[in-house]
């Protein structure tokens, strides 16, 4: 980030001259957090997947270890 310096006038700062600058803030934020939402949401879809697979997996191998064998011989 660059600081500029201030530049010194003899005029008084309005209420008009702040909401401008803060506009000016506001806009750069957004263009940030617009860049970065996309690559978040990538992410957290890929989380969620991740963590449901590992769950499906886990609960089928806990499943199999679980199930009960049952053997039937005729006599």
């Amino acid at each position: 980030m660059s600081a500029k310096a201030p530049v010194m006038d003899d005029r008084k700062i309005t209420r008009d001259d702040i909401e401008a600058k803060l506009q000016e803030l506001r806009g750069e934020v957004d263009q940030r957090a617009e860049a970065a939402r996309t690559p978040a949401i990538a992410i957290a879809v890929g989380v969620v997947v991740v963590t449901i697979a590992a769950a499906y997996l886990l609960g089928r191998r806990r499943g199999r270890k679980r199930q009960t064998v049952l053997e039937i011989r005729r006599i």
